[in-house]
Order: C-alpha cells, then structure tokens, then sequence
C-alpha cells in the first residue's frame, strides 16, 4: 500500500490473506470450488437494490469470469413497463419475471424460476444465493442458505433483530459458509488504510467519530418506490412475503398476518414488523464502516433518540434520528440523519493528537489527516472545519464500489476465505449497534450491551461511575483492538500547579513542601 493510492487487486488479497484464520477446510466445504470452476448464483429478492446485482452478475458473465445465474425467487411476478416521471420516459423492470429474463433465464421454468426460496435451495448447480428481501426475511434465508451448503452474499441490513444478526453469525460458523454483507462502501480502501495508520498510535487515543446519512425527498423517505395496480393478491404471494408461517426461533414468526396492502409491500422500509428505518437501512452503512476504521466492534452503552416530525403519511419509522454508542475503548460513535434536510455534516475520527476527515476531492474517495494543536488555555470553539486541504489519503474513484465487493467475495467463495471486506462478525457488529437505537428509541431507555449473553439490558448509573473512579485513581486509557501506539496521544502534560491540589485531612497540607 502506499499512501497516494491502492492497487484494487493488491488490497483485496492483503485483505484476504489477513483472514486466513477464517478459511474453509476441504472437508467441511461441501464444494469447494476451484479457479476454473463456474460458480452458480440464485438471486432471492429480485426487487429494487438487487436489480445492481443482476447487472454484475451478466457483466461478469459476458466477461467469462467463471460465473452464471441459474435460478431467480420473488413473492412477486413483476412487471416491465415505460412510464414518465420528472418529464423523462423510464423503464420499470423488477420482480421474478423481468428479473429471470434480464439474467437469460426462460421465465416458464419452473425449476429455476420460483416464488418459495426453499426450491431454489434444492437445486445442485445454485453455489451462492444473493438474499435481497425485506429485511425480516435474510436471517431466515441465509441460514437455511448455509445450512443447504450454499455462500451467501446478503444484502444490508444483515437481519431484523439482533437475535437474527448472530444465529446467522452461528449458522455461518457452522456450516463453514462464505458470506460478505452488501455494505459496498466497506470495498474502498480508505476505510482499512485509515484503520492501520490509527493502530498505530497516528492520530493519538481514539475519543470520538462522526458520521450521518442525509436526504430530502418531497414525496417522502422510501415512497419514491412506485406501487402498482399490477400488484395483487394474484400476482404477489403475500403470505409469503409476510413470514407469519416461518420462524427462526420458536414461537416468534418473521412477520405478522395482515390484509393485503400495496404500500408495504413495495414501500415496506416504513413500517416496524418489516424494517428499521433510517436506523438499519441507511445507519448502518456508516456504522460498519466507521466502526471498522475505528478499531471496535460492539458498544458497551447506546442511546437512540429522534421521532417523526414531518413525514405524516401513514409511516412508522421517524424522519429524525441519532444514535450515541459509547465503547469500552473510551470512544464514542455519533450517527444522525434526517429525511427532510440532505445537509451533511462531515464524517470524521477524533483523536487527541488529530482528526481522521473522511471525504471527496477531485471525484476521489480516501481521507486526510488533520494535525490538533493542543494549547493549554481555554479557548473558542472551532466553527466549521479550520485547516485541510492536506494529502488525500487511500484514494480510489467516487463511485459505486458494488461492483469491487463482488469481486472480493467470488475470490473468498473460490478460495475458501471465510475473511470478505464484509463479514457476517462485522455485520452482526454493526446491526447490533443501530438495532439498540431503534430499541432505545422506541422504548425509551438507554441500553447496556452484555456480549456474553448477547443481549441488551437497560442501562444504569455504573456506566458514568466507572469512568469517574478511573480518573479518582489516575488510570490509563483504554486502546481500541490491535493498538501498537504505546502512550501516544493518551496521556495529559499537566502544569506544576496541580502538585497543589488534594485533600486536606485534619488540617494538613497535601501539598506541603511543595514551590507555590
């Protein structure tokens, strides 16, 4: 690696090799798969987002790059059409249909061609499913996906619940699965470059990151998904879509029973049973790769807040929302968005001795570092971002890097590297932290995180009371995962006059002997 740029290749196979320990063995792989060997993808989902995949997929084939869709799922039979929006003519092509037509696929296949995922699963020449339903179904999908000897690439969030995230995490372990989850930006280079210089002790201890996802549409967040007459209890399998008959663990199915309703089928990300909004749809991009670049994994302490200020129009998901998580590593992660105002603010890792400012320049994507100068007097607030303009670090080209996390993960399924840019561990990570502030939000409370037991429980006082007593007794900093940074940046210089301070017990002087 160097510091103006990243070879892609080189970087996805340093990534690769660094995960070695993650690797498949010949004897637990049902199929391992060799260079030469074509690797059969089934597409479950065949909506919105995974239209992209589709894309990949045949320009992947028409390459010759060793790959081919063999089977398609949809609840829905779809449609093709044109239709005008904004004064231009467009194209509607989605569902299983036009999904299996756009692959090469002959839609009167039965076998190949199917509205229940399970058959698609039976099928011998189906390697990797790309699972991209609604959120309550990928748990479900990618471990019976697993479980039928398949690799897996799911799309984000990686499930609905936290339960979810790590009986697929469990599932993938055990049955020795390949899976990358679709955060694509985690296939930028920027994010792991930032990461070792910070390990390295090159921004000092790691306080505090920042990052948002900002959007303004007039015709309201996720509405902007057309419905359909076409849609219909006909042509949809709702009960299907719903989940009520299907489970995960006993007792708890993935979907309530509810009349037929064309808005949530095709605009489900508003409403609770089916997704998270802007908190698991859209934060947790951000979280994984900034938790990624930071050094952790899982908070210690969250707390979501927010709420539905503007967005009326039968939702349930808020148009405003944060979420603070706070790590044992003594850091803290800020995540904020809102639906109804797309300004920004700028996505950055503090730390004592600097500022890790990720952005865009010159239609590059990579980072600079911003030096702290640490005066020991009080002073103003800094207003807007004083300073940059500095060496644009890890940069790759401003663009959908879809495409480089594919490749990634059809190396790891033919290597049998369990390590992709986007692993199920990292996921379940991520999800854990955005599906607390959806719990924190809606109930109120903050929440502790007990990694043992892999649950959440309301938080209390000790958080706050255990920080207080290190400083009591002048400890040290905690330091994130791997740190090699010895004492940078993680330690006061304080003046003389301190030697003053202390308690006075029965009238003496701690200080006594000491120059005023």
């Amino acid at each position: 690696m160097t510091k103006k740029g990243v070879n892609r290749r080189n970087f996805l196979k340093s990534s690769a090799a660094a995960g070695a320990a993650l690797s498949l063995t010949a004897a637990s792989a049902s199929r391992v798969l060799g260079a030469n060997d074509r690797i059969g993808i089934g597409f479950v989902g065949v909506g919105g987002r995974c239209q992209a995949h589709l894309d990949i997929v045949n320009n992947l084939v028409k390459q010759n790059k060793g790959v081919a869709a063999v089977a398609c799922c949809d609840v829905w039979d779809g449609l093709e059409t044109k239709y005008t929006s904004g004064g231009r003519e467009r194209t509607y092509l989605q569902g299983l249909y036009p999904s299996a037509k756009k692959v090469g696929l002959n839609p009167d296949d039965k076998q190949h061609v199917v509205k229940d995922y399970r058959r698609l699963l039976d099928l011998k020449d189906v390697d990797v499913v790309v699972c991209a339903t609604p959120d309550h179904w990928h748990a479900k999908v990618s471990i019976d996906a697993a479980a039928a000897g398949k690799h897996v690439y799911c799309e984000k969030p990686m499930t609905k619940t936290i339960d979810e995230a790590h009986a697929v995490v469990d599932a993938m372990q055990k049955y020795n699965r390949v899976m990358t989850v679709g955060v694509q930006s985690m296939a930028e280079p920027r994010w792991r470059h930032a990461h070792e210089m910070i390990q390295k002790g090159g921004i000092g201890h790691v306080c505090q990151a920042q990052t948002s996802y900002y959007r303004n549409s007039t015709m309201g967040q996720w509405r902007y998904y057309r419905l359909w007459k076409e849609m219909t209890p006909k042509t949809v399998d709702w009960d299907m879509f719903l989940g009520h008959d299907f489970n995960i663990f006993p007792n708890v199915a993935l979907g309530p029973k509810m009349p037929f309703d064309r808005a949530v089928f095709a605009q489900w990300r508003c409403y609770w049973p089916f997704g998270g909004g802007m908190f698991t749809d859209l934060f947790v991009h951000q979280t994984t790769h900034m938790i990624s670049a930071m050094g952790v994994k899982y908070p210690a302490r969250v707390v979501g807040g927010g709420g539905l200020y503007l967005e009326y129009d039968g939702r349930d998901v808020p148009d405003v929302s944060a979420i603070v998580a706070d790590y044992e590593e003594g850091c803290q992660l800020l995540v904020m968005a809102t639906m109804i105002n797309d300004y920004a603010i700028d996505e950055v890792i503090r730390g004592k001795n600097a500022t890790v400012k990720f952005g865009v320049r010159d239609n590059k994507m990579g980072y600079e570092v911003l030096p702290q100068n640490a005066s020991g007097g009080p002073g103003r607030p800094k207003v807007g971002n004083e300073g940059g303009g500095g060496e644009l670090l890890a940069a790759c080209p401003n663009k959908d890097t879809t495409p480089e996390l594919w490749d990634n993960f059809l190396e790891c399924v033919r290597s049998g590297n369990r390590a992709t840019l986007s692993t199920p561990e990292l996921g379940a990570a991520a999800f854990t932290t955005v599906a607390m502030g959806v719990q924190s939000y809606r109930e109120g409370t903050a929440l502790f995180w007990d990694k043992e037991a892999r649950k959440t429980h309301p938080a209390n006082s000790t958080w706050a009371s255990k920080w207080e007593a290190r400083s009591k007794q002048h400890g040290k900093s905690n330091q994130i995962a791997g740190w090699t940074g010895g004492d940078a940046g993680s330690s006061l210089t304080p003046e003389d006059y301190q030697k003053l301070g202390g308690a006075w017990v029965n009238g003496k002087d701690p200080a006594e002997g000491v120059a005023g």
